[in-house]
């Protein structure tokens, strides 16, 4: 058989998890995730992270392996998996299977990542001190002057794209854009992307009990043993954020756990919006799996 990695994307909540573990189970495959906060140590309820019987069930790559201060971004994913893919699991399992929700992630190994230069930490650093005193419209100011053709295409609210793309005007000199090539990269390996997808009004019901029970497994106690670290980037996501707003004396425990869920909604929608625009991907609803396991065949016997 050709090497085959088995993609499922989705939107948060809509039922990725048990599929993919069904899916590994049948083709004695490992599964790696492309959940970019699932990579952390120490968040497993809030990132919704493999439980232990999960884990005992199917190998997993790519889950645990960070600690909250390290860095990380879409174009280390994408050299650490093509290298575990080739190095390790693809000489010993003939089916690889990947499955999350960070969009940049399973882009990165699908598509590939431009070769965009590693930033030095000291630009990091002063870049990022100047947005904690004066806020994102100084750096916005400078992305224009300096890529307008970036500043252009870029989502001005995501500071953290606007502040990366300013961090290598600097480092190199030249605008953001001249790295963004957008050439699609040749894998040695096939891949077969199998999207879940659900109507919204199921989705946002399960987003909505997914966090309730998210709270009953203990978020509320693990955002709070990471409250000293609430500054870095890795806890800068959807869950964290708003119960750091209830810590800090903010909000109620009620109003942040709403906010959790509305948030979560958005992010899903952005998720589908991502998704939608690669033609590859072959949508499906997570129950429909019958018809999943025939496609599934049916492309690997091609």
């Amino acid at each position: 058989m050709i090497p085959t990695l088995i993609i499922l994307p989705g939107p948060t909540g809509v039922g990725k998890t048990e599929l993919s573990l069904e899916i590994a189970e049948k083709y004695q495959a490992p599964i790696i995730s492309a959940d970019s906060r699932q990579l952390y140590k120490d968040i497993p309820v809030g990132t919704a992270a493999p439980t232990r019987e999960q884990l005992a069930r199917v190998p997993h790559f790519m889950v645990g392996t960070l600690e909250l201060t390290d860095y990380y971004s879409a174009s280390q994913f994408e050299t650490d998996v093509l290298s575990l893919l080739q190095e390790t699991l693809f000489p010993v399992y003939p089916v690889v299977v990947m499955t999350g929700g960070s969009m940049m992630y399973i882009d990165a190994v699908v598509k590939g990542i431009d070769d965009i230069p590693t930033i030095e930490q000291p630009i990091r650093d002063t870049i990022y001190r100047e947005y904690e005193e004066k806020g994102l419209e100084p750096i916005l100011e400078e992305l224009r002057l300096a890529d307008p053709v970036h500043y252009e295409e870029v989502d001005r609210s995501n500071y953290k794209r606007v502040i990366h793309a300013v961090e290598v005007c600097r480092q190199t000199g030249k605008p953001y854009s001249f790295f963004r090539t957008h050439t699609k990269k040749e894998r040695l390996f096939r891949i077969i992307q199998v999207g879940l997808t659900r109507d919204r009004e199921e989705l946002c019901d399960r987003i909505n009990r997914r966090v309730d029970q998210m709270m009953e497994e203990g978020m509320l106690e693990e955002a709070r043993r990471v409250y000293p670290y609430r500054h870095l980037n890795s806890l800068n996501t959807v869950g964290y954020k708003e119960l750091f707003e209830y810590l800090n004396g903010n909000w109620t425990l009620d109003f942040a756990i709403e906010k959790i869920k509305r948030n979560s909604r958005v992010y899903a929608r952005k998720q589908m919006t991502w998704f939608k625009r690669d033609k590859t991907i072959q949508w499906f609803h997570p129950n429909d799996k019958q018809a999943i396991f025939n496609y599934l065949e049916t492309k690997l016997n091609d």
